[in-house]
């Protein structure tokens, strides 16, 4: 279709490639110099409207690819069928709507088209179409802002809370160390005097065997008598001195 809007009809048919000026709604085809001066002058196409080329090349491509003639018979659409809402040519009248009761001249069809209500409004459906796909892009645009700003407003509360667990951590350990730190120092030094205190004993039970033995071999029977009392009383101390350590926390184990 592009070649052929750019090179003159009438010249093609004649096997001459010229350069289209204009171009003819009614013959659908373009003209060029000489064939416009042709054109304008004729009779029957004096009254044909034209556009110059540059301007109805700058018609979409599927509009430029409408053709004003019937694919099928080759003729050119002069009449229209409302009930199945297609233009049609003679021969189309004929084999396909016979039985068809609104059919018209596509003239009065086509008649101040572009100043009808329906083309008005196919022209605010597009408008309303272009306005829902702007709006629906800034709601899009829109969310990807926020969908970013919600993103780094979690992120930085998630490191916020993350610092604060941290720091809490932290101070549990420090506070946990510390706290085991006293507890080993308490302990140690309880421990040291309980070890000092059995030093103490184990000497005297040391001497309750050394004099138990010297009894035995120089003392009387009196003596012994008294002094096996005397002693049962002291071991009997520290027996129960033993028992106290054992009842403390130093002798119970570390766990």
């Amino acid at each position: 279709m592009a070649a052929q809007t750019l090179s003159c009809g009438v010249c093609r048919h004649r096997h001459i490639s010229k350069s289209s000026i204009v171009w003819c709604t009614e013959y659908d085809e373009g003209l060029c110099t000489e064939c416009d001066d042709h054109h304008s002058l004729s009779k029957c196409s004096r009254n044909h409207n034209t556009i110059p080329i540059t301007e109805f090349l700058k018609l979409p491509p599927d509009v430029l690819n409408i053709s004003q003639y019937c694919q099928t018979h080759k003729e050119k659409y002069l009449l229209y069928c409302k009930k199945h809402e297609s233009p049609c040519c003679g021969n189309c009248i004929v084999e396909s709507h016979n039985e068809c009761r609104d059919i018209v001249k596509l003239v009065d069809v086509i008649g101040n088209v572009k100043t009808s209500n329906y083309f008005y409004e196919i022209e605010q459906m597009v408008s309303e179409v272009s306005n829902n796909i702007k709006k629906i892009r800034e709601n899009c645009q829109y969310n990807l802002k926020t969908l970013s700003e919600q993103r780094t407003k979690i992120e930085y509360a998630i490191e916020q809370n993350r610092i604060i667990i941290s720091n809490f951590l932290d101070k549990i350990k420090k506070d946990t160390f510390k706290e085991l730190h006293e507890m080993e120092k308490k302990t140690n030094k309880e421990i040291h005097q309980v070890m000092q205190s059995l030093d103490e004993n184990e000497n005297k039970t040391l001497d309750f065997q050394r004099n138990i033995s010297t009894i035995k071999q120089h003392a009387s029977d009196l003596h012994a008598f008294l002094a096996i009392k005397k002693l049962e009383n002291d071991v009997l101390a520290e027996e129960k001195f033993l028992q106290s350590l054992i009842d403390k926390n130093p002798l119970k184990g570390i766990r």
